[in-house]
């Protein structure tokens, strides 16, 4: 359950409240009435709280729950103690999700201030409500737009541009980008630095100038120490709403659709196109140049090193393949390996 030192909970609401906010629908309208003052895990939950059953996994901790109210699939309301009012619906972590938000919204309101050591360059254009922590540095011509929050020793370089309800972590660094409204960029990113760019000569490398930018739309999560390199040429973009995990490495010119999801310590090559919500598993590599379709999955530590084209494709293993044919082959290897332990036994017998 959530520290109220560090969280402030918006509560209490009535089920009714919770169930509009959420889109469920209550196995029991007669207790639509009924409030709820938090939400929590369900071993945990007590009659006060909301919770959620998502994994069947889970299933035997909801048969016995003491919370309160709790989201779940219709299929599992049957499984659900007398006193716990079921949430139906037919995602209910999504559902939860939002109930969370309405208990726990994570735009809090931001007074304008600016910390000890700031330093906000004359030229800048700050929209109203920013707070600028402690040690923030905002360079000449950025723009930053209305209840924006800036965390301690951040640095904004000149010119960058910030939409509104944006969120930059301690120590990030932003140089030569654009990002958009309602992006949530952690603590210790580097977004918009030098590409991994340079030409080969007898005589030793050339750094190739990298003259584009790294645009970022709306509703973008960037990680912690996730790095994002600017465009060689063209821009590196960032799609609306897409989630990039702590320690994503993304090259330059690479550009990333709307709504995918990219999880911790995944490697990006420079120039690779990726369609919208696509899937990228932790560790996964991608070679430069590749153009991933909408809705493919890579499954964590996957090589990739050919195209993928757009629909529901599941690909693993390195080098990659569709997972259907990477688990014949480890069935396969599998199999000669018990194939060879039992002739070595047969010839040491």
């Amino acid at each position: 359950m959530a520290d109220h030192r560090f969280f402030k909970n918006n509560g209490p609401f009535t089920l009714a409240e919770i169930a509009d906010v959420s889109g469920a629908a209550l196995s029991d309208e007669t207790v639509a009435d009924r409030v709820c003052e938090d939400v929590a895990p369900l071993d945990r939950a007590q009659d006060v709280h909301v919770s959620f059953l998502d994994n069947k996994k889970y299933l035997h901790q909801l048969k016995v729950t003491a919370a309160g109210a709790c989201f779940v699939r219709p299929e599992m309301v049957r499984h659900a103690p007398e006193k716990t009012v079921c949430l139906v619906a037919e995602n209910p972590y999504q559902a939860y999700a939002l109930a969370a938000q309405k208990f726990y919204p994570e735009h809090i309101e931001v007074k304008e201030d600016r910390g000890i050591g700031a330093v906000v360059d004359e030229t800048a254009v700050l929209g109203k409500n920013c707070n600028i922590a402690a040690g923030a540095v905002i360079g000449a011509h950025v723009k930053i737009g209305r209840n924006c929050r800036i965390g301690a020793n951040a640095v904004i370089e000149e010119s960058v541009e910030i939409g509104d309800d944006c969120i930059i972590g301690a120590n990030a660094v932003l140089s030569h980008c654009l990002i958009g409204n309602r992006v949530h960029i952690y603590p210790g990113a580097c977004i918009g630095q030098r590409g991994f760019g340079f030409a080969i000569g007898a005589e030793g490398f050339v750094s190739v100038p990298q003259l584009g930018r790294v645009v970022i739309e709306d509703d973008v999560e960037i990680g912690a120490n996730t790095t994002i390199d600017r465009g060689a040429g063209p821009d590196t973009v960032i799609g609306t709403g897409t989630r990039i995990d702590n320690l994503v490495q993304i090259g330059h010119n690479v550009q990333i659709g709307s709504n995918c999801v990219i999880v911790a310590q995944v490697g990006i090559s420079g120039s690779c196109e990726i369609g919208d919500f696509v899937m990228l598993g932790g560790q996964a590599g991608l070679a430069g140049h590749l153009k991933i379709g909408s809705g493919a999955r890579i499954a964590a530590q996957s090589g990739l090193m050919r195209d993928i084209p757009a629909g529901r494709a599941d690909y693993m293993g390195s080098p990659a393949v569709p997972m259907r044919q990477f688990m014949k082959q480890v069935a396969a290897l599998s199999k000669l390996a018990k194939q060879k332990n039992v002739t070595v036994k047969d010839k040491e017998s």
